[in-house]
């Protein structure tokens, strides 16, 4: 799957705002608050985070990550700077369009604010 992809199965859940910068990074967002974004590795230590193309960071509960990490490890991933965070990195080459809109469909009801899911019960 391409970023490009992604970002389509991100924009089409309501309220979902967001996009690609001039620098490649994309970033989407719900009532303010972020479900999905580019993810950025720091090469060596204290180095600067460079984005690395092809995965995206999205946001899920702490067990879905654990389980999803343990179950497709081909798929999800995560690095230090995530360890302890309510995100698994996606692998987009490796997942399939209806996983990963599923994946997305979950962070956005982790993260929109009770509003817009009462104006958008159906999610």
């Amino acid at each position: 799957m391409e970023m490009e992809s992604a970002a389509k199965l991100a924009l089409a859940l309501p309220e979902v705002g967001g996009g690609t910068a001039e620098t490649g990074q994309v970033g989407f967002e719900v009532g303010g608050k972020a479900l999905a974004w580019s993810y950025l590795a720091r090469p060596a230590p204290k180095a600067a985070r460079v984005l690395v193309p092809g995965v995206l960071a999205v946001r899920c509960a702490k067990e879905m990550k654990a389980l999803l990490l343990e179950a497709a490890p081909d798929r999800f991933f995560t690095d230090d700077h995530y360890r302890n965070y309510p995100a698994v990195l996606v692998r987009l080459s490796a997942i399939e369009a209806d996983e990963l809109e599923g994946l997305l469909r979950g962070a956005w009801k982790t993260v929109a604010p009770t509003a817009v899911k009462k104006r958008h019960p159906h999610v």
